[in-house]
């Protein structure tokens, strides 16, 4: 993801059980977990919170992609994400 102070790499690991999404979301700072979190068909979203920022995403997701939009206080963003096989 593009952010102010340029690409920042992040990994999401999600779990979904009867709609409710939880996980983790990680990047150079460490894991975050995932609250709040639901995917309804196509439809996901959930939150990321930390103690110095709450992140909220909505998005679509489609095989093995999801285009999300989050947002951080006021700041808006897009982040295309991308399903990594293991």
């Amino acid at each position: 993801m593009e952010g102010p102070n340029g690409t920042r790499e992040v990994t999401f690991v999600f779990q979904v059980n009867d709609g409710k999404l939880s996980g983790t979301a990680g990047d150079a700072r460490g894991e975050a977990p995932i609250v709040e979190g639901k995917v309804e068909g196509d439809k996901i979203n959930f939150v990321v919170q930390r103690d110095d920022f709450k992140a909220v995403f909505t998005g679509t997701i489609s095989g093995d992609e999801m285009k999300l939009s989050g947002t951080v206080g006021e700041r808006t963003f897009e982040l295309p994400a991308k399903r990594v096989k293991e």
